[in-house]
Protein backbone atom coordinates (compact mmCIF):
# COMPACT_ATOMS: atom_id res chain seq x y z
CA UNK A 1 0.00 0.00 0.00
CA UNK A 2 1.24 3.50 -0.82
CA UNK A 3 1.90 5.92 2.00
CA UNK A 4 -0.36 8.96 2.55
CA UNK A 5 0.97 11.48 0.05
CA UNK A 6 -1.46 14.31 0.61
CA UNK A 7 1.38 16.70 1.54
CA UNK A 8 3.91 16.03 -1.25
CA UNK A 9 5.13 18.80 -3.55
CA UNK A 10 8.13 19.98 -5.53
CA UNK A 11 10.37 22.55 -3.82
CA UNK A 12 9.72 26.25 -4.38
CA UNK A 13 12.83 26.51 -6.55
CA UNK A 14 11.19 24.28 -9.13
CA UNK A 15 7.72 25.81 -8.85
CA UNK A 16 8.89 29.40 -9.14
CA UNK A 17 10.59 29.10 -12.51
CA UNK A 18 8.96 26.04 -14.04
CA UNK A 19 6.91 28.11 -16.47
CA UNK A 20 10.04 29.69 -17.93
CA UNK A 21 11.99 26.46 -18.35
CA UNK A 22 12.03 24.92 -21.79
CA UNK A 23 10.27 21.53 -21.96
CA UNK A 24 12.46 18.44 -21.96
CA UNK A 25 10.93 15.95 -24.41
CA UNK A 26 11.37 12.21 -24.08
CA UNK A 27 13.17 12.31 -27.45
CA UNK A 28 14.41 15.36 -29.37
CA UNK A 29 15.47 14.46 -32.91
CA UNK A 30 16.29 18.06 -33.81
CA UNK A 31 19.48 17.89 -31.78
CA UNK A 32 20.59 14.89 -33.81
CA UNK A 33 19.62 16.18 -37.23
CA UNK A 34 20.66 19.84 -37.09
CA UNK A 35 24.44 19.19 -37.46
CA UNK A 36 23.76 16.80 -40.36
CA UNK A 37 21.49 18.99 -42.47
CA UNK A 38 24.01 19.60 -45.25
CA UNK A 39 25.01 15.92 -45.48
CA UNK A 40 21.37 14.83 -45.46
CA UNK A 41 20.34 17.33 -48.11
CA UNK A 42 23.20 16.33 -50.38
CA UNK A 43 22.41 12.65 -49.97
CA UNK A 44 18.74 13.17 -50.81
CA UNK A 45 19.61 15.46 -53.71
CA UNK A 46 21.67 12.67 -55.29
CA UNK A 47 18.59 10.42 -55.21
CA UNK A 48 16.45 13.14 -56.78
CA UNK A 49 19.00 13.66 -59.53
CA UNK A 50 19.28 9.94 -60.30
CA UNK A 51 15.53 9.44 -60.03
CA UNK A 52 15.97 5.88 -58.73
CA UNK A 53 13.35 6.11 -55.98
CA UNK A 54 12.60 2.37 -55.70
CA UNK A 55 15.43 -0.11 -55.00
CA UNK A 56 17.91 2.51 -56.11
CA UNK A 57 21.64 2.81 -55.63
CA UNK A 58 21.38 4.18 -52.08
CA UNK A 59 19.54 1.04 -50.93
CA UNK A 60 22.32 -1.26 -52.05
CA UNK A 61 24.97 1.06 -50.59
CA UNK A 62 23.22 1.23 -47.24
CA UNK A 63 22.58 -2.52 -47.13
CA UNK A 64 26.24 -3.36 -47.71
CA UNK A 65 27.43 -0.79 -45.17
CA UNK A 66 24.96 -1.87 -42.51
CA UNK A 67 25.90 -5.53 -43.01
CA UNK A 68 29.57 -4.60 -42.63
CA UNK A 69 29.16 -2.68 -39.37
CA UNK A 70 27.03 -5.50 -37.92
CA UNK A 71 29.65 -8.06 -38.93
CA UNK A 72 27.45 -10.12 -41.24
CA UNK A 73 27.59 -10.90 -44.93
CA UNK A 74 24.14 -9.81 -46.08
CA UNK A 75 21.48 -7.20 -45.36
CA UNK A 76 18.15 -6.70 -47.10
CA UNK A 77 16.16 -3.50 -46.59
CA UNK A 78 12.39 -3.71 -46.17
CA UNK A 79 9.54 -1.33 -45.41
CA UNK A 80 9.39 -1.69 -41.61
CA UNK A 81 10.67 -3.60 -38.62
CA UNK A 82 7.50 -5.67 -38.48
CA UNK A 83 7.96 -6.66 -42.12
CA UNK A 84 11.58 -7.50 -41.30
CA UNK A 85 10.39 -10.00 -38.71
CA UNK A 86 7.66 -11.45 -40.91
CA UNK A 87 9.72 -11.76 -44.09
CA UNK A 88 12.82 -12.80 -42.19
CA UNK A 89 11.02 -15.67 -40.49
CA UNK A 90 9.55 -16.80 -43.81
CA UNK A 91 12.99 -16.71 -45.43
CA UNK A 92 14.32 -18.83 -42.55
CA UNK A 93 11.73 -21.49 -43.36
CA UNK A 94 9.09 -20.69 -40.73
CA UNK A 95 5.63 -21.47 -42.05
CA UNK A 96 2.00 -22.05 -41.08
CA UNK A 97 1.51 -23.64 -37.69
CA UNK A 98 5.12 -23.52 -36.52
CA UNK A 99 5.45 -22.49 -32.90
CA UNK A 100 7.75 -19.54 -32.25
CA UNK A 101 8.83 -18.45 -28.77
CA UNK A 102 8.31 -14.72 -28.15
CA UNK A 103 8.81 -12.59 -25.06
CA UNK A 104 5.66 -11.38 -23.30
CA UNK A 105 7.50 -8.07 -22.71
CA UNK A 106 8.08 -6.64 -26.18
CA UNK A 107 6.55 -4.31 -28.73
CA UNK A 108 3.38 -5.53 -30.42
CA UNK A 109 5.01 -5.30 -33.86
CA UNK A 110 7.20 -8.29 -33.00
CA UNK A 111 4.18 -10.48 -32.38
CA UNK A 112 2.34 -9.21 -35.46
CA UNK A 113 5.37 -10.11 -37.55
CA UNK A 114 5.33 -13.66 -36.19
CA UNK A 115 1.62 -13.99 -36.92
CA UNK A 116 2.01 -12.53 -40.41
CA UNK A 117 4.60 -15.22 -41.14
CA UNK A 118 1.89 -17.80 -40.41
CA UNK A 119 3.49 -18.94 -37.16
CA UNK A 120 1.91 -19.42 -33.75
CA UNK A 121 3.43 -17.17 -31.06
CA UNK A 122 4.15 -18.90 -27.77
CA UNK A 123 4.74 -16.28 -25.12
CA UNK A 124 7.49 -16.53 -22.54
CA UNK A 125 7.79 -14.53 -19.33
CA UNK A 126 10.62 -12.03 -18.88
CA UNK A 127 13.26 -11.37 -16.29
CA UNK A 128 11.86 -8.65 -14.04
CA UNK A 129 15.23 -6.95 -13.46
CA UNK A 130 16.11 -6.54 -17.17
CA UNK A 131 12.87 -6.96 -19.12
CA UNK A 132 14.62 -9.52 -21.35
CA UNK A 133 13.24 -12.94 -22.21
CA UNK A 134 13.66 -15.47 -19.38
CA UNK A 135 15.42 -18.34 -21.16
CA UNK A 136 14.69 -20.77 -18.33
CA UNK A 137 10.99 -20.07 -18.86
CA UNK A 138 11.56 -20.41 -22.60
CA UNK A 139 12.88 -23.94 -22.19
CA UNK A 140 9.76 -24.94 -20.27
CA UNK A 141 7.56 -23.62 -23.12
CA UNK A 142 9.19 -25.74 -25.83
CA UNK A 143 7.09 -28.46 -27.47
CA UNK A 144 7.58 -30.79 -30.41
CA UNK A 145 6.10 -28.05 -32.63
CA UNK A 146 8.53 -25.34 -31.57
CA UNK A 147 10.70 -24.30 -34.51
CA UNK A 148 12.21 -20.97 -33.54
CA UNK A 149 12.96 -18.56 -30.73
CA UNK A 150 12.67 -14.79 -31.25
CA UNK A 151 14.52 -13.03 -28.43
CA UNK A 152 13.78 -9.31 -28.22
CA UNK A 153 16.93 -7.33 -27.47
CA UNK A 154 14.88 -4.84 -25.47
CA UNK A 155 15.71 -1.20 -24.68
CA UNK A 156 19.15 -1.56 -26.29
CA UNK A 157 20.39 -4.65 -24.44
CA UNK A 158 20.87 -8.11 -25.93
CA UNK A 159 19.55 -11.36 -24.50
CA UNK A 160 22.54 -13.50 -23.47
CA UNK A 161 24.02 -14.95 -26.71
CA UNK A 162 25.70 -17.84 -24.89
CA UNK A 163 22.49 -18.94 -23.22
CA UNK A 164 20.52 -18.45 -26.45
CA UNK A 165 22.92 -20.63 -28.42
CA UNK A 166 22.84 -23.27 -25.70
CA UNK A 167 19.03 -23.43 -25.71
CA UNK A 168 18.85 -23.43 -29.51
CA UNK A 169 21.37 -26.23 -29.92
CA UNK A 170 19.80 -28.33 -27.17
CA UNK A 171 16.33 -28.18 -28.71
CA UNK A 172 17.27 -27.70 -32.38
CA UNK A 173 15.67 -24.26 -32.69
CA UNK A 174 16.22 -21.44 -35.16
CA UNK A 175 17.34 -18.20 -33.49
CA UNK A 176 15.80 -15.18 -35.17
CA UNK A 177 16.84 -12.03 -33.31
CA UNK A 178 14.45 -9.16 -32.76
CA UNK A 179 17.14 -6.46 -32.74
CA UNK A 180 14.71 -3.66 -33.57
CA UNK A 181 15.79 -1.71 -30.45
CA UNK A 182 19.46 -2.74 -30.37
CA UNK A 183 21.43 -1.21 -33.24
CA UNK A 184 25.11 -2.21 -32.75
CA UNK A 185 24.50 -3.52 -29.24
CA UNK A 186 27.09 -6.02 -27.99
CA UNK A 187 27.22 -8.75 -25.38
CA UNK A 188 29.55 -11.66 -24.66
CA UNK A 189 31.60 -10.96 -27.77
CA UNK A 190 28.59 -10.86 -30.12
CA UNK A 191 27.04 -7.93 -31.97
CA UNK A 192 23.26 -7.80 -32.29
CA UNK A 193 22.34 -9.64 -35.47
CA UNK A 194 25.23 -12.12 -35.43
CA UNK A 195 23.88 -14.69 -32.96
CA UNK A 196 21.15 -16.39 -34.94
CA UNK A 197 20.23 -17.43 -38.46
CA UNK A 198 18.98 -13.90 -39.15
CA UNK A 199 17.87 -10.74 -37.34
CA UNK A 200 15.44 -7.88 -37.81
CA UNK A 201 16.16 -4.19 -37.22
CA UNK A 202 13.72 -1.30 -37.27
CA UNK A 203 14.44 2.29 -38.37
CA UNK A 204 11.51 4.08 -36.79
CA UNK A 205 12.59 7.74 -36.36
CA UNK A 206 13.09 7.56 -32.58
CA UNK A 207 15.32 4.48 -32.68
CA UNK A 208 19.09 4.74 -32.24
CA UNK A 209 19.35 4.65 -36.03
CA UNK A 210 16.16 6.19 -37.35
CA UNK A 211 14.85 7.10 -40.79
CA UNK A 212 12.58 10.03 -41.66
CA UNK A 213 9.68 7.57 -41.68
CA UNK A 214 9.33 3.80 -41.53
CA UNK A 215 11.98 1.32 -42.56
CA UNK A 216 13.55 -1.98 -41.58
CA UNK A 217 16.25 -4.46 -42.52
CA UNK A 218 17.09 -8.14 -42.13
CA UNK A 219 20.71 -9.21 -41.66
CA UNK A 220 22.08 -12.72 -42.14
CA UNK A 221 25.23 -14.66 -42.94
CA UNK A 222 23.27 -16.92 -45.28
CA UNK A 223 23.29 -15.84 -48.94
CA UNK A 224 20.30 -18.04 -49.79
CA UNK A 225 18.19 -16.43 -47.07
CA UNK A 226 19.16 -12.99 -48.37
CA UNK A 227 18.27 -13.92 -51.93
CA UNK A 228 14.91 -15.27 -50.82
CA UNK A 229 14.28 -12.04 -48.92
CA UNK A 230 15.01 -9.93 -51.99
CA UNK A 231 12.31 -11.83 -53.83
CA UNK A 232 9.79 -11.72 -50.99
CA UNK A 233 10.10 -7.94 -50.49
CA UNK A 234 9.51 -7.31 -54.21
CA UNK A 235 6.27 -9.19 -54.96
CA UNK A 236 8.13 -12.52 -55.03
CA UNK A 237 9.88 -11.52 -58.24
CA UNK A 238 13.16 -13.14 -59.26
CA UNK A 239 13.38 -10.87 -62.31
CA UNK A 240 11.03 -8.44 -63.99
CA UNK A 241 7.59 -9.96 -64.63
CA UNK A 242 8.68 -13.36 -63.24
CA UNK A 243 7.24 -14.26 -59.81
CA UNK A 244 8.58 -17.35 -58.08
CA UNK A 245 7.28 -16.65 -54.54
CA UNK A 246 4.12 -15.33 -52.91
CA UNK A 247 5.72 -12.03 -51.92
CA UNK A 248 4.53 -8.53 -51.22
CA UNK A 249 5.60 -4.93 -51.69
CA UNK A 250 7.93 -4.20 -48.77
CA UNK A 251 10.95 -2.29 -50.00
CA UNK A 252 13.12 0.16 -48.09
CA UNK A 253 12.63 3.50 -49.86
CA UNK A 254 15.72 4.80 -51.62
CA UNK A 255 15.38 8.21 -49.96
CA UNK A 256 15.22 6.58 -46.53
CA UNK A 257 18.28 4.46 -47.34
CA UNK A 258 20.19 7.60 -48.33
CA UNK A 259 19.26 9.26 -45.03
CA UNK A 260 20.16 6.17 -43.02
CA UNK A 261 23.55 5.84 -44.68
CA UNK A 262 24.46 9.37 -43.60
CA UNK A 263 23.26 8.77 -40.05
CA UNK A 264 24.94 5.36 -39.80
CA UNK A 265 28.36 7.03 -39.81
CA UNK A 266 27.43 8.77 -36.56
CA UNK A 267 25.72 5.83 -34.84
CA UNK A 268 28.77 4.60 -32.84
CA UNK A 269 29.23 8.06 -31.30
CA UNK A 270 25.52 8.43 -30.62
CA UNK A 271 25.49 5.05 -28.88
CA UNK A 272 28.51 6.09 -26.82
CA UNK A 273 26.70 9.30 -25.85
CA UNK A 274 23.66 7.30 -24.77
CA UNK A 275 25.81 5.05 -22.60
CA UNK A 276 27.44 8.03 -20.88
CA UNK A 277 24.06 9.61 -20.19
CA UNK A 278 22.76 6.34 -18.78
CA UNK A 279 25.81 5.98 -16.53
CA UNK A 280 25.20 9.52 -15.25
CA UNK A 281 21.59 8.61 -14.50
CA UNK A 282 22.76 5.48 -12.67
CA UNK A 283 25.17 7.46 -10.53
CA UNK A 284 22.83 10.31 -9.62
CA UNK A 285 19.74 8.15 -9.05
CA UNK A 286 21.49 5.64 -6.80
CA UNK A 287 20.05 7.23 -3.66
CA UNK A 288 16.49 6.63 -4.91
CA UNK A 289 16.94 2.87 -4.78
CA UNK A 290 16.21 3.23 -1.06
CA UNK A 291 12.78 4.48 -2.13
CA UNK A 292 12.12 1.61 -4.52
CA UNK A 293 13.15 3.47 -7.69
CA UNK A 294 15.45 1.05 -9.52
CA UNK A 295 16.93 1.20 -13.04
CA UNK A 296 16.70 -1.89 -15.19
CA UNK A 297 19.87 -3.92 -14.75
CA UNK A 298 22.63 -3.59 -17.34
CA UNK A 299 24.16 -7.04 -17.90
CA UNK A 300 26.07 -5.94 -20.99
CA UNK A 301 28.47 -3.31 -19.69
CA UNK A 302 29.52 -0.94 -22.47
CA UNK A 303 27.65 -3.10 -25.00
CA UNK A 304 24.29 -1.68 -23.89
CA UNK A 305 23.21 1.00 -26.41
CA UNK A 306 20.33 2.39 -24.32
CA UNK A 307 17.53 2.85 -26.78
CA UNK A 308 15.63 3.74 -23.61
CA UNK A 309 16.68 4.56 -20.07
CA UNK A 310 14.09 2.72 -18.00
CA UNK A 311 13.53 2.82 -14.26
CA UNK A 312 11.19 0.64 -12.22
CA UNK A 313 8.79 2.23 -9.76
CA UNK A 314 8.54 -0.84 -7.54
CA UNK A 315 5.91 -1.65 -4.94
CA UNK A 316 8.35 -0.44 -2.25
CA UNK A 317 8.16 3.10 -3.64
CA UNK A 318 5.97 5.43 -1.54
CA UNK A 319 4.92 7.30 -4.71
CA UNK A 320 2.99 5.77 -7.58
CA UNK A 321 4.24 5.81 -11.15
CA UNK A 322 1.23 7.87 -12.17
CA UNK A 323 2.03 10.55 -9.61
CA UNK A 324 5.72 10.64 -10.55
CA UNK A 325 4.95 10.88 -14.27
CA UNK A 326 2.33 13.61 -13.72
CA UNK A 327 4.65 15.58 -11.45
CA UNK A 328 7.45 15.54 -14.02
CA UNK A 329 5.01 16.50 -16.75
CA UNK A 330 3.80 19.46 -14.66
CA UNK A 331 7.28 21.04 -14.97
CA UNK A 332 7.73 20.19 -18.64
CA UNK A 333 9.59 16.88 -18.39
CA UNK A 334 8.19 14.21 -20.69
CA UNK A 335 8.43 10.52 -19.81
CA UNK A 336 7.08 7.34 -21.40
CA UNK A 337 5.92 3.84 -20.54
CA UNK A 338 7.38 1.02 -22.65
CA UNK A 339 5.15 -0.91 -22.45
CA UNK A 340 1.98 -0.37 -20.37
CA UNK A 341 0.19 -3.58 -21.38
CA UNK A 342 1.91 -6.82 -22.23
CA UNK A 343 1.27 -8.34 -25.64
CA UNK A 344 -0.50 -11.56 -24.52
CA UNK A 345 -3.25 -9.49 -22.88
CA UNK A 346 -3.84 -7.12 -25.81
CA UNK A 347 -7.44 -7.22 -27.11
CA UNK A 348 -6.28 -8.15 -30.62
CA UNK A 349 -4.74 -11.36 -29.26
CA UNK A 350 -7.70 -12.56 -27.22
CA UNK A 351 -7.92 -15.64 -29.44
CA UNK A 352 -4.71 -16.92 -27.82
CA UNK A 353 -6.72 -17.19 -24.59
CA UNK A 354 -4.21 -15.77 -22.13
CA UNK A 355 -5.36 -14.53 -18.74
CA UNK A 356 -3.97 -12.08 -16.17
CA UNK A 357 -1.44 -13.95 -14.06
CA UNK A 358 -0.05 -16.08 -16.90
CA UNK A 359 3.14 -13.99 -17.11
CA UNK A 360 3.68 -12.54 -13.63
CA UNK A 361 7.06 -10.88 -14.21
CA UNK A 362 6.05 -9.19 -17.45
CA UNK A 363 2.72 -8.08 -15.98
CA UNK A 364 4.40 -6.65 -12.87
CA UNK A 365 7.07 -4.93 -14.95
CA UNK A 366 4.49 -3.31 -17.21
CA UNK A 367 3.09 -1.58 -14.12
CA UNK A 368 6.54 -0.44 -12.96
CA UNK A 369 8.53 0.79 -15.96
CA UNK A 370 9.06 4.46 -16.69
CA UNK A 371 11.30 5.76 -19.49
CA UNK A 372 13.23 8.97 -18.80
CA UNK A 373 14.57 11.40 -21.43
CA UNK A 374 17.74 10.09 -23.07
CA UNK A 375 19.12 10.96 -26.51
CA UNK A 376 22.27 12.36 -28.13
CA UNK A 377 22.49 16.08 -27.53
CA UNK A 378 20.76 15.99 -24.13
CA UNK A 379 22.81 18.39 -22.04
CA UNK A 380 24.06 17.78 -18.51
CA UNK A 381 22.04 20.79 -17.38
CA UNK A 382 18.80 19.26 -18.65
CA UNK A 383 19.75 15.86 -17.34
CA UNK A 384 20.36 17.38 -13.92
CA UNK A 385 16.98 19.05 -14.10
CA UNK A 386 15.26 15.70 -14.74
CA UNK A 387 17.17 14.04 -11.91
CA UNK A 388 16.82 16.91 -9.42
CA UNK A 389 13.09 17.09 -10.05
CA UNK A 390 12.71 13.36 -9.55
CA UNK A 391 14.78 13.36 -6.37
CA UNK A 392 12.86 16.36 -5.03
CA UNK A 393 9.60 14.40 -5.15
CA UNK A 394 10.85 12.26 -2.30
CA UNK A 395 11.88 15.17 -0.07
CA UNK A 396 8.71 17.25 0.16
CA UNK A 397 5.34 17.17 1.77
CA UNK A 398 2.78 18.89 -0.47
CA UNK A 399 1.29 17.86 -3.82
CA UNK A 400 2.40 19.65 -6.98
CA UNK A 401 -0.41 22.01 -8.16
CA UNK A 402 -2.29 20.55 -11.08
CA UNK A 403 -1.56 16.92 -10.15
CA UNK A 404 -4.69 15.11 -9.03
CA UNK A 405 -4.59 13.39 -5.65
CA UNK A 406 -5.87 10.31 -7.44
CA UNK A 407 -2.46 10.06 -9.13
CA UNK A 408 -0.82 8.82 -5.97
CA UNK A 409 -3.51 6.63 -4.50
Amino acid sequence: MRADLSSISLPDSFKSDSSSLAPIPLVDLRLQHQPLLYELEQSMRQVWQRGDFVLGQAVEEFESTFAYVCGVGQAVGVASGTDAIMLGLRACGISDGDEVLVSAQTFMGTVLGVLAAGAHPVFVDCDRETGLMDLTAAEKAITTNTRAIVPSHLYGQMVSPHRLLDVASTYDLIIFEDATEAHLAEREGYVAGTVGMAAAFDFYPTHNLGAFGDGGIVVTQDGQIAEWLRKLRNYGSSRQHVYTEMGLSSRLDTLQAAILRVKLRHLPQWNSDRLQLAQYYDQRLRSLQNFGVVPLVNQSGTGHVYHRYVIRITEECPLSRTFIQASLSAVGIETGIHYPEICPLQPALHFLDHQPGDFPNAEALSQEVLSLPLYPGLTEQKLDRVIDTLVALFNNTRPQPGVSSQAWE
